[in-house]
């Protein structure tokens, strides 16, 4: 009965045994699923310094450009020259029909031969008489009075004299001379027409374009930078013209091509234009080639260099008028960062003002792909170029060694 007992308890053992070893296997645990990461590339923030190009329309003008118009009326008989041409300074342009004021000249030396005879007469009259009053035969009244005549004879060959010069000075006006050396502009004014010193329109302009000016305006943003950093645009006008003190600015032409010569900022309006909020400068430029004309358009490239966070401009995404990036954390999770863009750079770039620091990993492709707290594998970015070349900081780009 006792061995049976013990055989009973044994069976019963086994069965609790079995029992619970089925009921730990049944109630274990299900292993986790690991979970998914994206791979995409990941760039790392840094600091760079780029070379910024900042484009302004700009109006070109001869240093020299002079209205050619008449200083006296009559009709245009000769052009001595045409449009287009090179004349020197003092060169014939125009004659103006002369005869009128070839005969007033005239005139003006006859009357001036009359006031030469009557002072001689006067003098001769003085000369008689000043010993006959020495001498008591005459009253000294006399002599007075032709001392009197004599002084007004004097007078009048003066005045003769004045008009005489001024006779020769219109005469001289008939023939209009280049006061520059230049270009002849379109000509206005055609033979045969009648000219005046009060014409609406001068019959030619005279452009000097050995030199040129070029006009352009900048926003008061754009002036107060320039202020800072360069001395030629303090003063209203720039009282030195050193050219290795100036804003260096480089031109390009209507047809797409880069001037050349460089020129450099020399001065400026001084003046807020209160309709445009606009600041007007002027760059000089050496043009010996006579390349540039007066009233060529062409483009003035300001040169400058800007420091600062650079991120490609493909890592970014705009939402409701708001510019974003997907920030990595520290174990590759996705977070939005928002962001302030300063300005574009080369290479499709942005310089960021606020919201990066170096050493952030950000996205740079697949930003459609993923959502905030999405796991990440980073991958390498590399493209060709981030900075422009020949900069101070180089980007190093980030290799797979690099990253966590």
């Amino acid at each position: 009965m006792k061995e049976n007992l013990l055989q009973l308890l044994k069976v019963v053992l086994v069965l609790i045994s079995l029992y619970l070893f089925t009921s730990c296997s049944y109630f274990q645990e299900k292993p986790v699923k690991k979970e998914n990461e994206i791979a995409l590339p990941v760039f790392e923030v840094d600091t760079g310094t780029v070379n910024l190009n900042t484009n302004f329309l700009g109006a070109v003008e001869g240093k020299f450009n002079v209205e050619i118009r008449p200083q006296v009326e009559g009709e245009l008989q000769i052009a001595f020259v045409d449009e287009g041409d090179h004349v020197q300074k003092g060169d014939k342009l125009f004659q103006i029909d002369p005869q009128p004021y070839q005969e007033n000249l005239n005139r003006a030396i006859a009357n001036q031969n009359v006031e030469v005879a009557n002072l001689n007469n006067a003098r001769t009259e003085v000369e008689r008489l000043r010993p006959l009053v020495e001498n008591e035969v005459m009253a000294p009244v006399r002599l007075e009075k032709e001392k009197s005549n004599y002084q007004v004879a004097q007078a009048n060959l003066e005045q003769a004299k004045a008009e005489v010069a001024n006779a020769r000075i219109k005469l001289g006006y008939a023939t209009i001379k280049a006061p520059v050396s230049g270009y002849i502009g379109r000509i206005r004014k055609r033979i045969g027409n009648l000219v005046s010193p009060g014409d609406n329109e001068p019959i030619t302009v005279l452009t000097d374009v050995d030199e040129i000016y070029v006009y352009f305006s900048v926003n008061e943003s754009e002036f107060s930078r320039l202020r800072e950093t360069d001395s030629s645009v303090k003063d209203t006008v720039s009282k030195s013209r050193r050219r290795d003190i100036g804003q260096k600015v480089s031109l390009i032409l209507p047809d797409g091509t880069e001037y050349e010569k460089d020129g450099f900022i020399d001065a400026n309006s001084g003046q807020v234009n209160k309709n445009t909020g606009s600041v007007t400068l002027r760059a000089s430029f050496p043009n010996e080639e006579n390349i540039l004309r007066s009233g060529n358009t062409v483009t003035v490239v300001r040169h400058d260099k800007k420091s600062g966070i650079l991120i490609p401009r493909q890592a970014t995404h705009e939402l409701q008028a708001k510019t974003f990036v997907q920030k990595l954390t520290p174990d590759n999770r996705v977070v939005r960062q928002l962001i302030e863009i300063e300005t574009e750079a080369p290479n499709n770039q942005y310089i960021v003002s606020r919201g990066l620091v170096k050493g952030d990993r950000i996205l740079v492709a697949g930003l459609d792909k993923v959502s905030d707290s999405t796991k990440i594998r980073p991958l390498p970015f590399k493209p060709d170029t981030l900075i422009a070349p020949g900069t101070e900081n180089e980007r190093i780009f980030i290799d797979s060694s690099n990253v966590q």
